[in-house]
């Protein structure tokens, strides 16, 4: 007998990194209910508030039974449920290069309302943003709303009811690509680690293109470049002169 399923969009904002920020999340149970979810805090990060909408989102299905599937267009969060976690507990929460885990605490809390729900009862999708998936756009319209302070009225009630068409999905959703290494031990092919920039002589660390690309576009003298690794990224960052913790 197939379980029934309930299906999560979550995304999350800031406005600077650190600045305000906001989550969103829609969750649409077996039984036909769409719930709307969000919130905000006065100075955060982007990262902080992905992770965000993903705990309050399988926080809030805890006691509904079903297979959960979670749409996300944040690598960050993808990656680090599905790859990074095991490594930073073996390493007593270090990063490869030796660094302190950022956002442990909420990285330990998404692990646990995760671990909770029992083995292979999530199942996480990765979604492009900003194509027009109607739940993705809805959680990020959320999100923005509480970032920037501005009221938004969270739906919560029948799915027959609710205006957006929230099961329309891209032609191709995916669990998000694991990074593989060749028997020669060259890194394959792949979705990148990290994006690395520097403006005005300050480093950061972006899960996206389009997030560094909106920091280093237009301005003079900015540097950037694509990490297929953590060691790949220390690297890059000693190249320019700077420690893999500074980011």
């Amino acid at each position: 007998m197939t379980e029934p399923e309930i299906v999560v969009f979550t995304d999350g904002s800031s406005k600077g990194n650190p600045g305000p920020g906001g989550w969103g999340a829609v969750i649409v149970t077996a039984d036909g209910r769409v719930v709307e979810r969000g919130g905000g805090a006065p100075l955060t990060t982007n990262n902080k508030m992905e992770l965000t909408g993903a705990i309050e989102a399988l926080a809030f299905v805890a006691s509904i039974a079903g297979r959960v599937t979670v749409y996300t267009d944040s690598t960050y969060v993808l990656k680090g449920i599905q790859d990074w976690l095991p490594n930073w507990r073996r390493r007593g929460w270090k990063t490869a290069a030796g660094g302190e885990v950022m956002n442990r605490d909420l990285w330990e809390q998404l692990s646990a309302v995760a671990t909770a729900r029992g083995p292979r009862a999530i199942e996480w999708r990765y979604v492009r943003g900003h194509v027009g998936t109607p739940g993705n756009e809805r959680c990020d319209e959320i999100a923005d709303a509480f970032a920037t302070g501005r009221p938004v009225t969270l739906y919560d009630g029948p799915l027959a009811a609710y205006s957006i068409p929230i099961h329309d999905l891209p032609s191709v959703t995916q669990a998000l690509p694991r990074s593989k290494t060749s028997s020669t031990g060259s890194k394959a092919s792949g979705p990148a680690y990290s994006y690395l920039s520097v403006v005005d002589g300050k480093p950061m660390r972006h899960d996206t293109w389009a997030e560094c690309e909106r920091r280093v576009k237009g301005r003079s003298g900015a540097r950037f470049k694509k990490a297929m690794s953590a060691a790949d990224q220390a690297e890059i960052l000693r190249s320019w002169q700077f420690k893999p913790e500074d980011v």
